[in-house]
């Protein structure tokens, strides 16, 4: 860990939920507690004592998903009515701006 760096920080930019690496930090560190007016035995064994060891390693960060866009209306439907007269447009959509100049037109 860098000096000044907030754990939780480092965690919600990983996506690590911050208490579980709060808890790995902690037991990367593994500093012995001495307890005091408690008398601990002494264990003697034949297996090697291991030191716990911190393994730095790089986590990719996470693209985010763009939200889905809505499918383009297929068609542009237009009804124009004047007095009893009523004329009903179907366009492509996808020749919108010849429409609007059509539109443009009718309107003058």
């Amino acid at each position: 860990m860098q000096p000044g760096v907030s754990i939780a920080a480092v965690a919600m930019t990983h996506g690590i939920n911050a208490n579980l690496l709060r808890r790995w930090v902690n037991d990367a560190e593994m500093k012995p507690v001495a307890r005091a007016g408690i008398a601990s035995a002494a264990v003697t064994t034949d297996a090697p004592q291991l030191t716990p060891s911190f393994v730095p390693m790089e986590v990719p960060t996470p693209t985010p998903v763009p939200a889905p866009t809505p499918a383009p209306p297929q068609d542009i439907h237009i009804e124009l009515r004047r007095n009893a007269m009523t004329i009903t447009v179907t366009w492509p959509a996808s020749a919108a701006g010849e429409c609007a100049t059509w539109m443009r037109e009718m309107l003058r």
